[in-house]
């Protein structure tokens, strides 16, 4: 179904490339979707994929159209071919399915075991099949959540966080987590096994085998930093009500520092964070990225008129205190972020600093 998924999704782009060519204007999902439908009918491998998946297809291509349309300028490129055994997945909606009890579902005409992860509590909306570079399938499944929204105050204590190279996390209250940096960690066994793969032959089994090899090395890196990002999560959100980060420029950063970077995962954790903290009804404030919340001094408010990265720790000639660069970021941002939001009873998490 999936492979199907992936034929009709290029048939689709070729589509809109003829019709581009032959009118100079962009096709229209609703057309497509009534073209499609009409192809599908005399199609009875494209007849495996649900009516509601194959809809869904068109829709995806019509996003990512539009994303092309209104940022090209920025180097955002339209949606091209893609292979067809690298096609990862296909979304139902309303139909198409059928949950049968005892961890047993129905996909079309057939009947498919699963293993359940965790209960499913509320109504659902969609349904994703997923397929991993490995070949292992995984069921997504996203509900309309009705449990009651709003933030719940159980610590009563509130904290600014600063991200850094060095120190992965940096916050308000004089903690600082360190980063294992799974990928560097890895890095020696991950080229191991891609020079394995690179000295086989193309299209041998030998192949394969060494490519799952690879794909594993990757998958143990993501799945292990993962985890650390959840149990970070969960104690941070156990520790404090508010947490307030600064907004950050992943692309831009990922140009200066690279491998770095990706290794680092920022952006994994804050959607992770988010996840946690809304579970929980927490909250998660962002600030301005262009807010100086390195060169502001904590103790005074005076602002720098430069500041360079190699300089860990600068003195205010205002005031005269001293101040660490992740740590005096970390309180200005906590400080931005508990003027941004109505307080209530909860508490700073400001260390005692020595002047």
């Amino acid at each position: 179904m999936i492979n199907a998924s992936g034929v009709i999704y290029n048939h689709c782009i070729a589509l809109h490339k003829r019709y581009y060519r032959m009118w100079g204007k962009h096709l229209n999902c609703a057309k497509l979707q009534s073209h499609i439908a009409k192809l599908r009918k005399r199609n009875s491998f494209w007849q495996s994929v649900g009516s509601q998946a194959v809809q869904d297809i068109c829709q995806r291509i019509e996003k990512a159209y539009q994303l092309f349309f209104k940022h090209h300028k920025k180097g955002v490129r339209p949606p091209g071919f893609k292979k067809v055994k690298k096609y990862k997945s296909f979304t139902l909606k309303q139909a198409g399915y059928k949950f049968l009890g005892g961890n047993r579902i129905k996909i079309g005409s057939r009947v498919y075991q699963f293993w359940q992860s965790r209960e499913i509590e509320g109504k659902i909306k969609t349904l994703t099949i997923k397929r991993t570079a490995l070949g292992e399938l995984f069921m997504v499944v996203v509900i309309d959540d009705e449990s009651e929204s709003g933030i719940k105050s159980t610590t009563g204590k509130i904290a600014g966080f600063d991200f850094g190279l060095k120190t992965f996390l940096t916050g308000s209250d004089g903690t600082s987590i360190d980063s294992p940096q799974f990928l560097k960690q890895s890095l020696n066994a991950i080229k191991k096994a891609s020079r394995n793969h690179s000295k086989k032959q193309k299209g041998s089994h030998n192949r394969e085998r060494a490519r799952k090899n690879l794909v594993r090395k990757y998958e143990d890196v993501c799945n292990r930093r993962s985890d650390w990002f959840w149990k970070i999560a969960h104690k941070l959100t156990d520790k404090f009500d508010v947490l307030c980060f600064e907004t950050l420029n992943l692309k831009g950063m990922q140009r200066l520092w690279g491998r770095k970077i990706s290794d680092l995962a920022f952006g994994e954790f804050l959607q992770i964070l988010e996840w946690v903290a809304k579970k929980k009804k927490k909250q998660v404030v962002y600030i301005d990225q262009w807010y100086p919340s390195s060169k502001t001094c904590s103790h005074c408010g005076h602002i720098l008129e430069k500041l360079d990265l190699s300089v860990r720790q600068w003195r205010c000639p205002s005031c005269n205190s001293v101040n660490g660069r992740d740590e005096n970021a970390a309180i200005n941002i906590q400080m931005v972020g508990a003027s941004t939001i109505g307080l209530g009873d909860v508490r700073l998490a400001t260390p005692a600093i020595a002047v």
